[in-house]
């Protein structure tokens, strides 16, 4: 990554780094230590700890370190990874010396006592590299590390780099954030295009829709085997793009693909054939963001030229992914104001970040998930959209906005990579009217339903009523703050209109009565305010009256009924505050959108996208609230709505209550996805390794019900074509019969001795966080001994997307984690070569689980659950026909009912601990290849 430099170019600055000790962190409880006098000391930590404690230190990843550490140790970081983020902002790389080392093409240490002399070669190089910034004239360095300096009193690198620049670093010369730190006047601007004509409705052949997957499969420097399957498959998919026979009818098919098939460029062949012969977008919907990652790549192949993948493509997430260049500007306002050097350091580094980034995406390929674990939430992800506060054309930024910038994009492009949540908020609050996508392509399809479930669940709770009184709001009592209230985003389109004044100030008084900040502190002290905090403090009294366990870490429900009078009482009191609130909403909704219908030329394109803009926000409250009031009024009957489960809850993270409320879900949340997305849906593909729990016609049934496919046709096509991989001879698969899952020593006692089995690359999964602490606090050191780095999501202060990459760069790291480590994550080769379980995943006996479990077919429906869990788990293992992989099961209960979730082909060995690390030793051997 070094920068291209000028042939002419004059001799550069002299570079010279703080003089200050350098740590570098290592295994087996010990660290290196380069002193100001030169001398390189390998230490154990709490040594490590008394040397540096309230002193300066050179590090990778201050995070991290303080993790490792322990809370009991305070020094002040001078890190190179927020260097790095700096000078190349919109670069991903892992947060580790050797990890910069190969970004930066630098040799890496060749042990921990050469990490020091990196860290200080990797600081000199950052430097170098400012000298030849290629970002100078869009978000100047010099400037802006000023600005981060704080006169002196903020980043410990600001001087470093005004010299590295030539220039001397006067911390009392004044400096001016905002327009330092004005990144956003050389942003683009985006267009309007003309509306896209009606669709053709060409069919695809299959001779075209094979040579298009061969084009793609050869049209790439990373060559592919071909693979039979991968024709076939993309050939039977293809007939989700047939032509609708008649209104009501979509053709969904429903694909299941074993891994290994190259499911991503066998639908991407038919997707983009058909969007091309029709003129017509499709759209390719993920649940994760690696996949989603994953899919973008490889539209590489089809356009290997940037600037025609660019026109063609589009990536579209939720406003609240992307940066808000209004928030960001206010953050750069207030950066030289701070009484906390993070805060302008954070300002600093994003709005290079902003200059650099390609969309503006918070979530993408292009920030680095450990940029929040440097510079806080609110520095960062904090800067997105997250409360729906946008005020579209009112904003300064809005002809740069990246949100909207993407949005325009997916109007004219041909594939557009989304996700299931948004595609579901997208239909919910469409019209009849609006021109939705009519073709889906549904990729990780198993996790359909439970996005659906997430995305028309309604939560009458503290938080969410708390979230709509700020964004009606904003901030109140002349705090200081970015929230934006809805007077700010709707007050000038009522001005001049009595009625639309009158309706929005009744909204903006009822809202006054709901959920305020600091509401946790009054119910601790039982004084809660106003009718919304005084019903949801009865509902918590009812869930602790009737707990058999308060004390419990995990979140406590009651049945909502029977009801209490007292809470009846009061929630007729929330119930008419609510009703206050949603019925001038809804009208003034309405008003907005009659203004376009009823326009005569006098609106600007800006004004009517802002009208319609705001209408549709005010409308999607308005539901929810219409939601909430309909909870309300269940409360005076004896039982709950039939299609729905209700009850009262006091959410718990990590044994800390953050919120309490009753909650109501769909029994089954297809139905209502499919309502909304039908009207507009010509043809889907619905695709997984993993639709099915079992072979055959029970298990395709399950499946239709799950993805929502019996709702949406009545006659879905289905087929399944199986992986090309040799598990019999890539895998083997381990049950443990004489470790007691109850005693959680014996369970890290055989974690260890599995993950020293393997020499790391070694996943192990939880079904509860609890007991993965416990296991971590055990198996920590002795692995650290052995040389071993033991990564632990819920207990690494790293996002889990860093945490996987860590663990997939390191082949010798294990990892700690839940269903977020296990779902989604494509880790090839030998990064991941065993996967064990704690215990059998069972879904967990909440309330919302025992009314599923009774519509959809009680024992049956639990072992369906479980199964697919350890489909989706085994299939990790697998990625390539070169992997070798282990899985184990510490839980001897595995019931032999179950052992069709993995391939037929493998044999189960049910054994003790002793022989299976023997087997895995075995049959891991590099110098055993496929031995038992």
């Amino acid at each position: 990554m070094n920068p291209t430099m000028p042939s002419n170019a004059s001799a550069p600055p002299q570079i010279t780094l703080p003089d200050i000790p350098v740590l570098a962190m290592g295994g087996a409880g010990r660290a290196a230590l380069l002193t100001t006098d030169g001398e390189i000391k390998t230490l154990p930590l709490d040594t490590i700890k008394a040397l540096i404690h309230k002193k300066p230190v050179l590090c990778c990843y201050a995070p991290y370190i303080r993790a490792r550490l322990g809370k009991d140790v305070d020094f002040y970081p001078v890190d190179v990874l927020e260097l790095f983020a700096f000078v190349h902002p919109a670069t991903f790389a892992i947060p580790t010396p050797n990890g910069l080392c190969e970004i930066l093409t630098l040799d890496k240490p060749a042990d921990l006592e050469d990490t020091p002399i990196a860290l200080m070669e990797i600081a000199k190089t950052l430097l170098a590299h400012l000298q030849y910034d290629e970002l100078e004239a869009k978000a100047p360095p010099a400037e802006i590390a000023a600005v981060m300096g704080l006169q002196g009193k903020g980043w410990p690198w600001t001087p470093y780099i005004l010299e590295a620049l030539g220039q001397t670093y006067d911390p009392a010369i004044p400096v001016h954030s905002k327009t330092a730190l004005n990144i956003w006047k050389h942003l683009p601007e985006w267009e309007e295009s003309a509306p896209r004509p009606p669709p053709h409705h060409y069919p695809l052949e299959d001779h075209e829709v094979g040579t298009r997957l061969t084009d793609l499969v050869h049209n790439s420097d990373r060559n592919i085997e071909p693979r039979p399957q991968q024709q076939d498959y993309a050939k039977q998919i293809a007939a989700a793009f047939n032509t609708p026979q008649q209104s009501g009818e979509p053709h969904i098919v429903l694909a299941e693909a074993g891994t290994g098939t190259g499911k991503t460029l066998g639908y991407l062949a038919p997707a983009s054939l058909w969007s091309e012969k029709n003129g017509a977008p499709v759209w390719i919907s993920t649940y994760t963001k690696n996949l989603q990652r994953q899919i973008a790549k490889e539209l590489d192949r089809l356009y290997p030229v940037q600037a025609e993948k660019e026109k063609h493509i589009a990536i579209r997430k939720g406003r609240e992914n992307y940066l808000c260049l209004l928030n960001l500007e206010d953050a750069a306002a207030a950066a030289t104001t701070t009484y906390t050097p993070q805060h302008a350091v954070a300002a600093g580094i994003m709005a290079r970040w902003a200059a650099a980034t390609k969309d503006g995406d918070l979530s993408g390929a292009d920030f680095p998930g450990w940029l929040t674990g440097l510079l806080g939430y609110a520095g960062t992800l904090g800067l997105a959209d997250r409360r729906g506060e946008c005020i579209y054309s009112a904003c300064d930024h809005y002809k740069k906005c990246f949100s909207e910038q993407s949005i325009r994009k997916a109007k004219d492009a041909q594939i557009v990579v989304a996700n299931h949540a948004l595609v579901m908020i997208q239909s919910a609050m469409a019209g009849a009217n609006d021109a939705l996508p009519a073709r889906y392509i549904f990729d990780e399809g198993h996790h359909l339903f439970d996005a659906a479930d997430s995305a028309f669940a309604a939560h009458l709770t503290a938080i969410e009523t708390r979230d709509l009184r700020n964004w009606i709001l904003g901030n109140e009592g002349g705090k200081a703050g970015r929230t934006r209230g809805l007077k700010r985003r709707a007050g000038d389109l009522c001005a001049g209109n009595s009625d639309h004044e009158k309706m929005l100030q009744d909204i903006l008084d009822a809202a006054s009565q709901l959920t305020a900040q600091n509401w946790s502190r009054r119910f601790k002290n039982a004084a809660p305010q106003g009718p919304a905090e005084e019903f949801l403090y009865a509902v918590m009294q009812q869930v602790n009256a009737r707990s058999p366990d308060t004390n419990t870490p995990y979140s406590i429900e009651t049945p909502v009924h029977p009801v209490e009078m007292d809470i009846q009482i009061k929630a007729i009191k929330f119930r008419d505050i609510l009703t206050h609130i949603h019925k001038p909403m809804e009208i003034l909704a309405a008003a907005f959108m009659k203004l376009i219908q009823n326009d005569e030329g006098l609106l600007d394109s800006d004004s009517r996208k802002r009208l319609e803009s705001v209408s549709k926000a005010l409308i999607y409250r308005a539901q929810t609230l219409l939601a909430w009031i309909d909870i309300l009024n269940s409360l005076k009957s004896t039982a709950s709505h039939p299609q729905f489960i209700d009850w009262m809850e006091i959410t718990r993270i990590e044994g800390q209550a953050v919120d309490v409320g009753i909650f109501r879900h769909w029994v089954d949340p297809m139905k209502p996805f499919s309502t909304v997305i039908l009207p507009h849906l010509d043809g889907m593909a619905i695709t997984s390794a993993t639709l099915r729990d079992t072979e055959g016609e029970q298990g395709w049934s399950n499946a239709m019900t799950l993805t929502g496919a019996k709702h949406l046709a009545s006659d879905s096509a289905a087929f399944s074509i199986a992986s090309p991989f040799d598990y019999a001879k890539q895998t083997r698969i381990y049950v443990i019969d004489d470790v007691n899952k109850n005693d959680v020593k014996q369970v890290a006692n055989a974690f260890r001795q599995l993950f020293l089995a393997s020499n790391g690359g070694a996943l192990g999964l939880f079904t509860a966080i609890n007991r993965l602490r416990q296991v971590h606090q055990h198996i920590n050191a002795s692995l650290d001994e052995a040389g071993i780095p033991l990564y632990a999501q819920h207990i690494d202060d790293i996002d889990t997307g860093t945490l996987i990459d860590m663990f997939r760069y390191d082949i010798n790291a294990c990892l700690l984690g839940t269903d977020a480590t296990r779902d989604g994550i494509d880790i090839p080769g030998d990064s991941l070569r065993l996967l064990a379980f704690d215990r059998m995943p069972w879904p967990r006996p909440t309330l919302l689980h025992k009314a599923r479990r009774a519509q959809f077919g009680e024992r049956a429906y639990d072992e369906m659950i479980t199964r697919l869990k350890l489909k989706q788990a085994f299939g990790r293992l697998i990625r390539s026909a070169d992997d070798k992989g282990v899985f184990v099961m510490l839980d001897s209960g595995l019931p032999t009912r179950l052992q069709n979730a993995f391939p037929e082909s493998v044999t189960i060995n049910k054994c003790g601990l002793s022989k299976a690390c023997e087997g895995i030793k075995d049959f891991l051997d590099p110098e055993n290849e496929y031995s038992m």
